[in-house]
């Protein structure tokens, strides 16, 4: 028994003593040696390094390449425990002189111009003012707590600026502009996360030349690596833009939706066009390489890689070489109506932008769609052509044919007429004598434009001869006699005034006139009320209502067809970048079926062929290989020339194709008519028009406006 107690006394001892050890060498190396195995455990670094997917390529509807990828060099910067701010200022400002010696740009979203500094902000919203989006940056800015130097509502940009250097610790030793370029990467980095376990792509798409000059200087760019990536090459640049919009760098809002998809903070997004409407598809799957690394660079260890999964690919319903016609078109008579104005008034001067779309009859596929002024998206990213482009009264960045409104003037017409007849406020053969001012009301008394313009009226005129002639005096008696909700109505059934389902999130809905939206519009007068007056500018296409060239086209179309409205469509499938196999395929979509009768329509239509044979775009299309049907329609704006307007469709007998201009100060209809007949050249492989030396078409030398339809001057009364 004392040989027991012995032993166990002495087992006792030793697990004590063990126990002890234990704690001695756990203290040992946790506080008296921890620093230094915290620098040790710190100089090793695991890291996924993100091996990017490419995106998916967009092509036309015949399989041709209008956006795909090339590899490129990044340049990408990892934190390191053991590099304090001071450091990592002098490496920035080595990195961008090496970067701006090549002519290389880098990511710096900071809304803070040089110096002088002043705040930079895009009005996103279109309220006229960035002072909204200025003070949401404020609100939402990571250093409006900060005890030291808070950044906050009222400061001007030079004292956010100097704000930001404290913070930053950047030195004032440094050349101002450098001060600039160092806190403009620094805001940049750590609005994308940049740590330790997050690395920061600081520029992408890097010539060779900097490429070698960081390598060959490697011990003064710790953390800094060179990776392969994926830039989007445009293989016809400037064509179709706004169709296919833009990428770019991830934003804090994009950041905080997408985030639990697998996003990270320095990802590439679509930002417009199709490009942002179809990121879900052309996005891909990254992989990793997976490695245990020294902060030196040296690898260490290497892991299984994952490689990446290409994005899907998009095949697109526009014809390309339609595509490029219809751009050209767009430009050259622009241009040659801004070139013959100047004579006198109104008269042209100052066209300088427009709008175009072909769609498809029987399917509502978009053939072609485009906007001038456009804009090179392969110089998007330079600062310059980016300001330049921003600040341009023309807004080359605004995508008009989706998102551009205009008052459809004389090419509401055939829709009056139909809702009209359809509703049994007019005989099909009935006969309305124009007289050339309308004087049913005595406070409100509109004239027809052959009465402004010559004192002379179109007689008895059938609903085929008042689309022919474009009688207002013919439609202001049916628009009365109606009333606006019939209008309303059937604008709806017609698509106006509504979404089309276009791809692209730019589209806008626009509207039609009526006594809901006056109320919306003019909220802040005494009277709200919607008077007859309105009714009758509304039935030739003025008042209130607005609406968007693909709108326009999809109307046009609707009226070819026989009443099927289609949703408009861009997207013809989405393939798998792997084996090429289907995705998704995008089948026409009917979203409205409108009842009309068969002799209605036909007289609606030969109306719009006596338009093009007879009537005001005669001259256009005279002796033209194919029979057409078309409306013209000039509208007068707040200030400046008429805008044009022009809906047709082609073949008559069995229509394919239909087709909306807008020309913003066109001063008259057959002005726009002029783009759709290159259109028609081109998709029905016709000959060209005959050009002067400029390149442009020959126009007519300027005469009369005819068939304006004049806003309404409500003086309160008319009821």
């Amino acid at each position: 028994m004392p040989n027991s107690r012995a032993r166990f006394a002495i087992l006792k001892i030793v697990i004590v003593l063990m126990i002890a050890a234990i704690i001695f060498r756990l203290f040992n190396l946790q506080v008296m040696q921890g620093e230094q195995y915290s620098e040790v455990a710190a100089s090793f670094l695991t890291s996924n390094i993100v091996e990017k997917a490419p995106r998916g390529e967009i092509l036309d509807t015949y399989g041709t390449p209008l956006v795909t990828n090339k590899i490129s060099y990044s340049v990408v910067m990892q934190q390191t425990t053991t590099r304090n701010d001071e450091e990592l200022n002098f490496m920035i400002k080595k990195l961008i002189d090496i970067l701006y010696a090549n002519a290389n740009e880098y990511y710096d979203t900071l809304p803070i111009t040089f110096e002088p500094y002043g705040f930079q902000f895009e009005d996103e919203n279109a309220d006229g003012s960035a002072e909204d989006e200025l003070a949401a940056w404020f609100e939402n800015n990571r250093h409006k707590n900060d005890s030291s130097n808070p950044i906050t509502a009222g400061m001007t940009a030079q004292q956010v600026m100097d704000a930001y250097k404290s913070i930053y610790k950047v030195s004032p030793e440094y050349p101002e502009e450098a001060q600039r370029r160092i806190v403009g990467i620094r805001y940049e980095a750590e609005n994308r996360g940049f740590s330790q376990s997050s690395p920061f792509t600081l520029a992408d798409d890097v010539s060779v030349d900097v490429v070698t000059q960081i390598k060959e200087r490697q011990s003064e760019f710790v953390g800094v690596s060179i990776i392969n990536d994926y830039v989007r090459e445009y293989t016809n640049p400037g064509l179709a833009t706004h169709i296919l919009g833009r990428t770019g760098k991830i934003s804090d809002k994009e950041y905080e939706l997408w985030k639990n998809s697998g996003y990270g903070m320095n990802d590439i997004v679509g930002k417009e066009g199709i490009e942002r409407w179809a990121e879900k598809y052309l996005r891909g799957v990254d992989g990793t390489a997976g490695s245990l690394k020294k902060v030196s660079g040296r690898e260490v260890i290497t892991m299984d890689d994952i490689e990446p999964i290409p994005g899907n690919y998009l095949v697109l319903t526009i014809d390309s070489d339609l595509q490029r016609v219809l751009e050209e078109s767009l430009e050259k008579n622009i241009n040659q109506i801004r070139a013959q104005g100047g004579v006198k008034d109104k008269d042209g001067y100052d066209c300088n932008a427009g709008a175009a779309v072909a769609i498809e009859v029987k399917t509502g596929n978009v053939l072609a769609m485009g906007s001038y002024p456009t804009f090179d998206m392969t110089r998007f990213n330079d600062i310059d052509y980016y300001t330049e482009l921003n600040t341009d009264l023309t807004r080359p960045l605004f995508n008009r044919a989706v998102s551009g409104q205009y008052s459809p003037g004389s090419t509401f017409k055939p829709l009056t007429a139909i809702a009209a007849i359809q509703s049994g406020n007019l005989r099909l053969n009935e006969i309305i004598t124009d007289k050339g001012v309308y004087k049913k009301y005595d406070d409100y008394q509109p004239a027809c434009w052959i009465w402004n313009e010559y004192q002379l009226t179109h007689g008895a005129q059938d609903v085929t001869l008042a689309l022919e002639n474009s009688c207002n005096y013919f439609f202001y008696e049916v628009g009365d006699r109606m009333g606006i909700d019939t209008l309303d109505e059937y604008a709806r059934k017609f698509g106006l005034g509504q979404l089309t389902g276009v791809e692209l999130t730019e589209e806008t809905s626009g509207h039609m006139a009526s006594p809901e939206y006056k109320k919306q519009v003019e909220s802040n007068i005494t009277s709200q009320d919607w008077y007859k007056g309105d009714t009758l500018q509304a039935a030739i296409g003025q008042s209130y209502s607005l609406f968007t060239p693909i709108q326009l086209a999809n109307y046009a179309a609707t009226i070819a067809n026989g009443g099927t409205r289609y949703k408009a469509n861009l997207i013809k499938s989405i393939r798998s970048s792997e084996d090429g196999s289907i995705v998704q395929d995008f089948s026409p979509t009917v979203e409205e079926q409108i009842d009309l009768d068969e002799d209605v329509i036909d007289a609606i239509k030969d109306g719009m062929k006596k338009v093009v044979d007879e009537g005001s775009a005669a001259d256009i299309f005279s002796g033209y290989a194919i029979q057409i049907g078309g409306k013209t329609g000039t509208a007068q704006v707040g200030a400046g020339s008429n805008n044009a307007i022009f809906i047709a469709y082609a073949p008559f007998d069995d229509p394919q194709i239909a087709v909306a201009v807008v020309l913003e100060h066109g001063v008259r209809g057959t002005n726009a008519g002029y783009v759709a007949k290159d259109i028609f050249d081109k998709y029905f492989n016709l000959q060209p028009q005959p050009q002067d030396s400029a390149g442009g078409q020959i126009l007519p030398q300027p005469q009369p406006a005819q068939e304006t339809s004049q806003p309404i001057q409500d003086n309160g009364l008319l009821r």
